[in-house]
């Protein structure tokens, strides 16, 4: 490709002034660097900010200029692209295929092999890049009992007036999510689709003051498997700016429109400053029925999955913390987030995804430092010790260990149409809110029952005297003894596996109770 004398001077002014940070591992990384300096627009902050947050100011709505078209697939041939484009080594890239699009919306080649070579995540839900100078994907949270706060493509446009839906969709637009969690003081990951945020800056602002960490979701939403080197350069290139344009901050975080990404993408992804975020549970509300996006899943489904990772989380099954994907796309999903939220902060310890995974600078801008886990964990353990004094003149007693029934030869009764998302293993269902995991066949799966039931029918007036005490003993558990010293709290990303730690940003990998790995 040819570069031009203005194309040369910008990359010029990019090695001299681009951040670069290398571990011992991966490829080194580039922050993007812009034609121009890019100011801090009036109105945002310059550094993370706790609450309590302005939940009560109204937003403009005046779009930013000199970006694409907007929902289109931006021009490769522009000075900006190119000088990007040109910084990457593209030796490093590997050769996975450029995908296309089928009629029925399937991918092609739909899979690269059973070796699956450049771990492509729409076949196989690869996180672990075969390329070995790309770091694992973000996907979970690595604790027990958090919940990684997530939303796509916001920031959430209020729609023209003369749409017949106006009325039904604008009062949940932005922000209406921001300010019900400013409220509750909870943060979020959001990953923001570059077109909505020049057309609503406003938003995106707002977002950052109230303590929200921005990421990438390109710029235009089209599956990155199915763009050439030069498109996915764009689509990101475009996504960045238009954050850094509206609140003064670059990330280092993105999201891939409907997880479609392999290692081709990710090292893209990766050279121009970003590591990949994906999720271990989807809530897939974008499907619900909607008059300004349309859909087929009924809430009712979504409601199942909320209450069964809920019902997971109280029964124990969860092995680790979820990072789930929602959306702030409509009237449908927004809604469905605030009524959840609620019950999942009385179960969940609620987080953002970023912080959950120890990340405190989610930006370029070292002056962001976002609070995050250390790494202990505060058990409380409860003993209570009960006498129980009782005068019974005659009772009789059934006991039942087994979750069968012999009223029903397939499955057990108790949680068919209840919707109270308490069936165990083998119990009669109608849909999956009727247990704690999934409704397969009419019945439920998961965690079977063995505890026991017992029934006691009394002839006579029972008196019961009960004496209760409690202790309660709090423990903790942190950083290992023996984990390696001179990383902990250092943020320069270079801890190997075994390394003591603050945050994952003492970390190769990440930061989980104190040790750096995977």
């Amino acid at each position: 490709m040819l570069i031009t004398s203005s194309l040369l001077l910008f990359s010029a002014v990019l090695k001299a002034n681009a951040a670069t940070i290398t571990t011992s591992s991966y490829l080194a990384q580039v922050s993007p660097v812009f034609p121009s300096k890019i100011p801090t627009p009036s109105g945002a902050v310059t550094s993370y900010q706790d609450g309590p947050y302005d939940t009560v100011s109204s937003l403009d709505t005046i779009p930013l200029e000199g970006f694409p078209t907007t929902w289109a697939i931006p021009p490769t041939d522009s000075d900006e692209v190119q000088t990007i484009y040109n910084s990457i080594n593209w030796n490093k890239v590997p050769s996975a295929p450029v995908r296309k699009i089928k009629s029925d919306g399937s991918f092609s080649p739909s899979s690269d092999g059973s070796s699956d070579p450049y771990c492509y995540w729409s076949d196989t839900n690869c996180v672990k890049p075969k390329a070995s100078y790309l770091p694992p994907d973000l996907y979970e949270c690595p604790k027990k009992g958090d919940w990684g706060l997530t939303y796509d493509d916001g920031p959430f446009n209020k729609v023209s007036t003369s749409e017949s839906y106006a009325s039904v969709e604008n009062p949940y637009a932005e922000p209406a999510l921001y300010n019900f969690l400013g409220k509750k003081n909870l943060h979020a990951s959001l990953f923001y689709i570059g077109s909505s945020v020049v057309t609503y800056p406003a938003a995106a602002r707002l977002a950052l003051n109230n303590g929200h960490s921005l990421c990438v979701h390109t710029w235009s939403h089209n599956p990155m498997t199915t763009l050439t080197n030069a498109e996915i350069v764009a689509e990101l290139y475009w996504g960045i700016k238009a954050i850094k344009t509206a609140t003064g901050v670059t990330p280092k975080c993105w999201r891939p429109p409907q997880g479609d990404v392999d290692d081709r993408v990710r090292s893209i992804a990766w050279q121009m400053g970003m590591r990949t975020v994906l999720w271990n549970e989807d809530t897939n509300d974008w499907d619900m029925p909607d008059p300004m996006n349309g859909g087929n899943l009924p809430s009712k489904t979504v409601d199942g999955y909320f209450q069964s990772w809920i019902n997971a989380q109280k029964a124990g099954t969860l092995k680790t913390g979820i990072l789930v994907l929602e959306h702030e796309l409509n009237h449908m999903t927004v809604n469905m987030s605030m009524y959840w939220l609620p019950k999942l902060q009385s179960t969940f310890n609620v987080v953002s995804a970023l912080e959950c995974n120890g990340i405190s600078q989610p930006y370029w801008e070292t002056n962001f430092v976002y609070p995050v886990s250390d790494g202990t964990t505060t058990i409380t353990t409860t003993t209570t010790t009960t006498k129980t004094t009782t005068t019974t003149t005659k009772s009789a007693t059934t006991t039942t260990t087994s979750a069968t029934s012999t009223s029903s030869p397939t499955c057990t009764s108790g949680s068919f149409g209840l919707e109270n998302g308490d069936g165990y293993n083998g119990y009669c269902c109608k849909t999956q809110a009727d247990c704690i995991d999934d409704c397969i066949s009419g019945k439920c799966n998961g965690p079977s029952n063995t505890k026991t039931i017992t029934t006691t029918k009394t002839s006579t007036k029972t008196a019961t005297t009960t004496t209760t005490k409690t202790t309660t003993k709090t423990t903790s558990t942190g950083a290992s003894s023996s984990c390696v010293a001179g990383y902990r709290g250092k943020r320069k990303g270079n801890g190997p596996t075994g390394a003591c730690c603050s945050s994952s940003d003492d970390c190769i990998e990440t930061c989980r109770k104190g040790i750096c790995g995977l």
